[in-house]
């Protein structure tokens, strides 16, 4: 009897353990195949990835190319791909290899160690030619094949102004709620790839596919397949305003005067675009949020005698600075003796040129009298305190271009300094609280050799879909109207010019160049206890016919490093090459 029962309780258990397994196929093969566990793992998409061997050809976000259509932050290439299931077969590894002008057991060698398909050449995969490609793709070995790769750049040009990426895991899933995005999607951070995310995140990858049986060996009869995006349109091309060729050698310019904190910043006046934006220290990838991830040609920084352009324009004006007046400039700005830089008696223009604080502290005061807020007022129609990058409604959103531009500034305490003459005097030489960004100062330089026209400025044309068709363009825009005179620009013209020409102008430096330069120098104290700087030189050229506007700066520097003018003129020249030799192939 009690033998029974245990078999009848034995038999039981047994029913009920199949139960529970024929469920949880159930739940496996029907219910949550593609959801399961807690992990939400794909099963399908598992047992796909078992059997067979992937290589991702384009991660499908979309990329960043340079005026000209070259890319920015990858490289595409001809490349061989090879399986590592041709290390298990007999295949025609001879023909490749003289395909390739290149030993047999040299290629032979590199798949030994290989679990995954793989691009031939290491981190620097070789690069075929098309006749390369096409006599390799028609041998028609399996596991052997000639296809376009994109590969992320190593070094990465403009790297602040475009951005970082990061995978989607390791951000709020707020930021697409409507997107079903993988956890290693990768979506923009910083730059240009956090302002255009929404255009620039994949919609699928491009991969080759190759079946493979249980011991990794093809699946004879079943050929590679390429997928690819289901919308033909993505991935996206941002065209930015780069000039490729002109931000690599302002790269190594920058790092030629070994500038540790600071850049450049080169603007096309007449288009109002960016063209090369280097900024220092190195944008770090294995430390996306140090110090180097911060752009400084869009942060604030204390300009120095730079800001006596904003004054000269309201002296102009407000005709303080007649052509007969004298200035004093063997004193400082508080009337006592200049030790340091004496100067002798000179008129405005020269003042500007030598760069007098006395004959800007001077006028300074004298306007203030008349209007307080002369200093913003003049500042704005220069647009050198005012957001400069491109803004405006995209799909009836408020859309902004530069990630993390700030806007400058001139007082902090209105109501107490505003008042105050020796505080107008030290702001008169862009100190105390005045702080800008290098490209509000290049605009700057921008609408004065424009003839005082304010213009926003793009770091992008458009951006395309895949095939070339346009999906936004960026129109060129003014800032507002509130700007100075053609008469006040052109006098502004000539007193930057006379920084140049003048024989003791601090832009002298300037004089002999293949473009004529008109420009105005800055050395602002910013850490007075440590002996700290900040040199800048801000400028156009040529001269007679603007076309380029340039800022270079150098941050928390010493009074024993070389001036700006150096590297500016260093970046004329090499600007004057590059289109002399353009113009040699067009002619």
């Amino acid at each position: 009897m009690m033998k029974i029962r245990r078999i009848k309780w034995l038999g039981a258990f047994i029913m009920v353990l199949l139960i529970v397994l024929i469920g949880r196929l159930v739940d496996i093969q029907l219910w949550n195949t593609e959801s399961f566990s807690k992990r939400n793992i794909n099963l399908i998409e598992a047992s796909v990835k078992q059997r067979s061997q992937v290589l991702t050809v384009d991660d499908g976000r979309g990329k960043f190319y340079d005026r000209d259509g070259e890319p920015l932050t990858h490289e595409e290439k001809q490349v061989l791909v090879l399986f590592p299931f041709l290390k298990k077969m007999e295949w025609p590894a001879d023909q490749v290899a003289s395909i390739l002008g290149i030993r047999e057991d040299q290629l032979r060698a590199e798949i030994l160690n290989e679990k995954k398909p793989f691009a031939f050449g290491g981190n620097q995969p070789l690069e075929l030619s098309g006749y390369q490609s096409k006599s390799i793709n028609n041998l028609k070995i399996p596991g052997v094949f000639a296809v376009k790769q994109k590969f992320n750049s190593v070094s990465m040009q403009a790297s602040q102004l475009l951005g970082l990426t990061v995978k989607y895991s390791s951000l709020p899933k707020e930021r697409y709620p409507e997107l079903e995005l993988a956890p290693d999607t990768r979506v923009g951070d910083k730059g240009l790839q956090r302002t255009f995310d929404e255009f620039l995140v994949s919609s699928g990858e491009s991969k080759l596919v190759f079946h493979v049986d249980a011991n990794g060996g093809p699946m004879f009869g079943v050929d590679v397949k390429y997928v690819e995006p289901a919308n033909p349109l993505y991935p996206v091309k941002v065209i930015t305003t780069l000039d490729k060729e002109i931000q690599e050698t302002a790269e190594k310019i920058v790092d030629k005067f070994q500038i540790k904190k600071g850049g450049l910043i080169l603007l096309d006046i007449e288009k109002s675009e960016i063209l090369a934006s280097v900024s220092r220290p190195v944008l770090d990838k294995q430390h996306p949020n140090g110090e180097g991830a911060i752009n400084n040609m869009l942060t604030q920084h204390v300009p120095g005698s730079v800001f006596k352009t904003v004054v000269a324009a309201a002296a102009i004006d407000y005709e303080t600075a007649p052509p007969t007046r004298m200035f004093d400039c063997n004193k400082t700005i508080d009337g006592k003796e200049e030790k340091q830089r004496p100067l002798g008696m000179l008129n405005f223009q020269s003042s500007f040129a030598q760069s007098c604080n006395r004959a800007f502290a001077e006028v300074s005061q004298e306007i203030a009298k008349k209007d307080a807020n002369f200093f913003e007022t003049y500042a704005d129609k220069l647009a050198i305190t005012k957001y400069s990058g491109w803004q405006g409604d995209l799909y009836h959103s408020a859309f902004k271009q530069l990630y993390g531009e700030q806007a400058g500034t001139i007082w902090k305490n209105q109501n107490e300094l505003k008042n105050d003459p020796k505080m107008v005097a030290k702001t008169a030489i862009g100190q105390l609280n005045v702080q800008v960004t290098p490209l509000a100062v290049a605009n700057m330089m921008a609408t004065i050799a424009r003839g005082g026209e304010k213009q926003m400025v793009k770091a992008v044309q458009k951006v395309e879909f895949s095939n070339g068709t346009s999906a936004i363009d960026f129109p060129k825009k003014e800032m507002d109207q509130n700007k100075i005179s053609p008469y006040t620009a052109m006098k502004l013209q000539e007193l930057l010019r006379g920084v140049v020409n003048e024989p003791k102008g601090t832009g002298a430096l300037l004089k002999e160049l293949p473009y004529t330069v008109a420009g105005k120098s800055g050395t602002a104290q910013t850490k007075i206890q440590e002996g700290k700087l900040n040199k800048w030189f801000a400028g156009y050229f040529p001269y007679e016919n603007p076309k380029y506007a340039l800022v270079a700066v150098n941050l928390d520097t010493t009074e024993n490093t070389s001036g700006m003018a150096a590297v500016f003129a260093e970046m004329v020249k090499a600007i004057y090459a590059v289109n002399h030799e353009n113009s040699l192939k067009e002619g």
